[in-house]
């Protein structure tokens, strides 16, 4: 039997005074609030490396995407397949893409959406945070599962009039809006996951995965991993021998907006309430042994949508446009980038880590709670946690329902049929045949 080892690490990711939020929001960030974090573990053991690392960092996308997992890769010692990197996918935080940065230059918008030497200062910086790591890591014998529900934050975007017309635009505060505050949560996963590696009965890191958008406001100019960011440091301060790790599950459609109205004062509450489902996680956690690790891939190759103003030369018409707002030439940029991505043969890795009685898989983009459902349904005989956010060009990723219901989004970018892709893909990673 394979002996594992884990090696935990931490690195500041916090972007400077001036910088672009979200990719386009309007205020840049003017003070910073709390600091922005990756956390993440490499697990080794008979096979190459394998390393997650979760950024409180709005989206990492195409190029940059790449960038991350091949500095990451070569300091752990493995392939960039195996290295999951994950967005928290905080608002007040950066949107990273190194081809939209070449597009937006060509045209005089160098550092419109994020700072190049920045972006490649805090890789490295994270990388040797990793690399420092590995002369610490320990022993791991046993992984921990355990979950809890959580009460009053997630909501479904999908809200019904009583008119019958449907609408996702329950958006992460628009609890001051009465309809929105009154409608049913909708379709959530309630269940915040804990999985957790041990040395014996001692224990060494926790993954917390819960599913909602982390944010109660933003737009506002204040840096902040928001409330799952404070949920995490006040794990951390109940015990200071776990790294605590915080990554956030599918949850294109899911936001708090039932229970937030974007008011400051509420900031602390949706933390409160997340920070006592981790720990009742934590309370009710099972130890099972660690035989064995397998690493299992899915490539994705989803299409790009299909809008007359999505097509190639409408895009490039309105990137060169130095009339046009510069928030609509950065969109124009960021579709232009994934169109050369997927032109270029790129797919999309959905990978798993099976450890035979929990499995953690990572999805793309914006993946609506309806894939993290879908897996758990793959294998009801284990301990699946979902893990939004990877490779985030697609943006949303609804399922053919909400196509039905004419979801529409600037920041969707992939057409209907992706259900059916998503689908195959789960089915590589979570093989119902497996023990």
């Amino acid at each position: 039997m394979a002996e594992f080892r884990l090696a935990t690490f931490s690195a500041d990711v916090t972007i400077p005074l001036g910088h672009t939020c979200m990719g386009i929001l309007p205020t840049p960030s003017l003070k910073i609030v709390d600091p922005l974090f990756a956390h993440g573990f490499v697990l080794l053991g008979s096979d190459k490396p394998i390393v997650l690392v979760a950024i409180d960092w709005c989206e990492i996308r195409n190029l940059a995407y790449e960038r991350w997992r091949e500095v990451l890769a070569e300091a752990a010692g493995t392939t960039p397949e195996r290295v999951l990197v994950s967005s928290l996918h905080q608002h007040d935080a950066p949107v990273t893409d190194l081809g939209v940065e070449h597009l937006l230059s060509r045209v005089g918008l160098s550092g419109a959406m994020f700072d190049y030497e920045f972006h490649e200062k805090t890789i490295q910086r994270v990388a040797e945070a990793l690399r420092d790591s590995l002369e610490t890591a320990v022993r791991v014998t046993h992984i921990g599962t355990g979950q809890a529900k959580v009460e009053k934050v997630a909501s479904n975007r999908r809200v019904v009039s009583a008119e019958g017309r449907v609408s996702f635009n329950r958006g992460s505060r628009s609890g001051g809006n009465a309809a929105h505050r009154d409608a049913p949560d909708g379709e959530i996963d309630p269940w915040l996951k804990t999985l957790s590696f041990w040395n014996g009965e001692k224990p060494i890191a926790a993954v917390h995965a819960y599913a909602t958008h982390p944010m109660s406001y933003y737009g506002r100019g204040g840096v902040s991993a928001d409330f799952v960011g404070m949920a995490r440091a006040l794990r951390h301060r109940d015990d200071q021998r776990v790294h605590q790790i915080y990554v956030s599950g599918c949850s294109g459609d899911i936001t708090a907006g039932k229970y937030n109205d974007g008011s400051p004062a509420n900031r602390p509450l949706l933390a409160n309430r997340l920070h006592v489902a981790m720990k009742k996680a934590w309370d009710v956690t099972k130890r099972h042994p660690l035989k064995q690790v397998d690493f299992r891939n899915a490539e994705l190759d989803l299409e790009f949508r299909k809008d007359a103003k999505y097509e190639t030369a409408a895009l490039w018409k309105t990137l060169d446009d130095d009339k046009a707002k510069k928030r609509d030439r950065i969109l124009a940029a960021m579709a232009l980038a994934s169109r050369q991505r997927i032109a270029s043969g790129h797919a999309i890795d959905v990978p798993c880590v099976d450890f035979g009685t929990a499995q953690l898989v990572l999805f793309p983009g914006e993946s609506f709670v309806g894939y993290q459902l879908m897996a758990q349904k793959m294998r009801p005989d284990s301990f699946v946690v979902s893990i939004g956010y990877g490779e985030c060009w697609p943006g949303y990723i609804p399922m053919k329902a909400s196509f039905d219901d004419n979801f529409n989004d600037v920041w969707l970018w992939v057409a209907p049929g992706s259900e059916e892709q998503m689908h195959a893909a789960l089915q590589k990673v979570l093989p119902a045949d497996k023990p």
